[in-house]
């Protein structure tokens, strides 16, 4: 299928790439938590209801961020819900208590995420509710994974290195929202947030450069601007960041109160201005690139 933008590439009910005609900006953006295909069998093994579960999406961000590819770098989104599984975990970061049979040794039991609810496969949704009314197998969990997790995470990882053979380097963008006040999962429960959050696994992820100029970009354009709490970054940029292979990843978390109603999950009147301001953001990035980007072996 095409559009104005290029060739959208889909695997059906997993991702789709929208893609410039031809990629002139040496980024890759991704929206991992934006997806809203619900499948049957989910909603039926769930206790909770749909408008529930929609409270662990990042709603909007792929259209937030649907101007990419008219700068020359393709966006690629997620089609499945977070509370279904999760792209931005490892691949088997699983709470052994949501299971009727044992967990095979090469899954991550003990993270803080899994602690909290929100691993691969979410125990909870992002206000706290249990999603599952029974006990999962282990063997249509990792079919799930197979089916979901692995293409996008393999999309993914074209599209970066593709980008790097092409531009020498590349810089991935990971576009996430988050509600307006921190929720009972999150670190900073019940207070209430800033615009916007940036997080590069304090400076380990990304040239510090790239991050401050992004930082530097969105206060100038109005927002409040955090760097690294209450998130410093997920899977996507702790596993792709590497800026001494000249790979550079920074996570963007955005405040939903700016864009839309949080209860009724629609678009608020903010959203045509962050839309401009997010295309603004991009422009100016990629104008500036080559300023910003360290040369192969200088040190960060």
């Amino acid at each position: 299928m095409t559009s104005e933008a290029g060739v959208n590439l889909r695997e059906q009910g997993v991702y789709e790439i929208i893609a410039p005609p031809q990629q002139t900006m040496a980024a890759v953006f991704a929206s991992p938590h934006s997806g809203s295909d619900y499948r049957a069998e989910f909603l039926r093994d769930s206790k909770l209801d749909l408008l529930t579960l929609r409270r662990s999406e990042d709603c909007f961000m792929d259209q937030i961020f649907g101007g990419t590819p008219t700068f020359g770098a393709p966006l690629l989104r997620a089609l499945f819900p977070r509370a279904f599984v999760d792209p931005n975990r490892e691949p088997f970061e699983l709470d052994p208590e949501m299971f009727e049979d044992s967990l095979p040794d090469y899954a991550n039991c003990h993270s803080m995420r899994v602690a909290g609810g929100i691993g691969t496969i979410a125990r909870v949704v992002a206000s706290g509710e249990e999603i599952y009314s029974r006990k999962l197998r282990f063997a249509d969990i990792a079919a799930r994974i197979n089916v979901y997790y692995r293409p996008y995470h393999r999309a993914l990882q074209r599209l970066i290195e593709s980008t790097r053979a092409s531009f020498g380097h590349c810089l991935l963008v990971d576009c996430h929202s988050m509600p307006s006040i921190g929720g009972p999962m999150d670190r900073d429960p019940g207070r209430s947030r800033v615009d916007v959050v940036l997080g590069d696994g304090f400076g380990t992820s990304c040239a510090p450069a790239i991050t401050d100029r992004i930082d530097a970009l969105l206060s100038d354009l109005g927002y409040k601007v955090a760097r690294n709490a209450p998130y410093s970054g997920g899977y996507t940029t702790v596993h792709y960041g590497r800026p001494e292979a000249n790979v550079h990843a920074v996570q963007i978390e955005i405040n939903r109160a700016l864009y839309m109603d949080e209860r009724r999950f629609v678009p608020v009147a903010g959203m045509a201005q962050l839309i401009a301001h997010v295309n603004t953001m991009i422009a100016t990035l990629k104008a500036e690139w080559a300023a910003l980007v360290p040369a192969p072996g200088v040190a960060l």
